[in-house]
């Protein structure tokens, strides 16, 4: 559902039948097991929980890539999307206001563009994901066989929304779930 339509737009999520997105997959779930044998992850509460913990699956490019408005103006390749998303995201406060959104009233001890490692954003990207679990407002794609998280549907632009819906309409009732604190008639279904 991340691919058909938006892959011209915001890319597509790391494909797991290349290598080198199976050698990916393998790590993120090696580190996941490690995590949750080893802290107090605490049981998934959410409607679409990919485990019996409260672990999600988070893709830094698309979650980002949801929430820019004309994605095609933004000069991304596919090396550097998931970084010039961040920078472009950040540089027009969305990413702040999206912070804002996530955790009224808290402040963030340092400014995002001070966020320039590759790695350091996309954990940041992840952190965000977790968080709108947390808060118990986000929209998800996907099936039995596993769940995306992405922002708020307040915070998904229309044109991505227009398209999300319609990819939904090719894929089985339910593929797209949706919480949260505003109303849903918000978007069109």
């Amino acid at each position: 559902m991340l691919t058909r339509r938006f892959r011209p737009l915001i890319g597509k999520p790391g494909q797991s039948s290349t290598p080198v997105g199976r050698l990916l997959n393998y790590h993120a779930n090696e580190c996941v097991r490690h995590v949750a044998a080893c802290s107090g992850v605490l049981d998934a509460r959410h409607g679409v929980p990919i485990d019996r913990k409260a672990l999600v699956e988070a893709f830094p490019s698309s979650f980002l890539g949801m929430m820019l408005p004309e994605p095609a103006r933004v000069a991304a390749r596919r090396g550097d999307r998931s970084d010039t998303f961040f920078q472009h995201l950040s540089a027009t406060d969305v990413l702040h206001s999206f912070f804002e959104y996530c955790l009224p009233g808290r402040q963030l001890a340092h400014d995002l563009n001070t966020i320039v490692n590759h790695d350091d954003r996309a954990a940041f990207v992840c952190a965000l994901t977790a968080l709108c679990v947390a808060i118990g407002d986000f929209v998800a794609i996907g099936d039995d066989d596993g769940w995306i998280i992405l922002p708020p549907c307040r915070f998904i632009q229309p044109e991505q929304w227009m398209l999300l819906c319609a990819n939904a309409e090719e894929e089985m009732p339910g593929s797209l779930y949706v919480t949260g604190r505003e109303e849903i008639t918000l978007r069109p279904q």
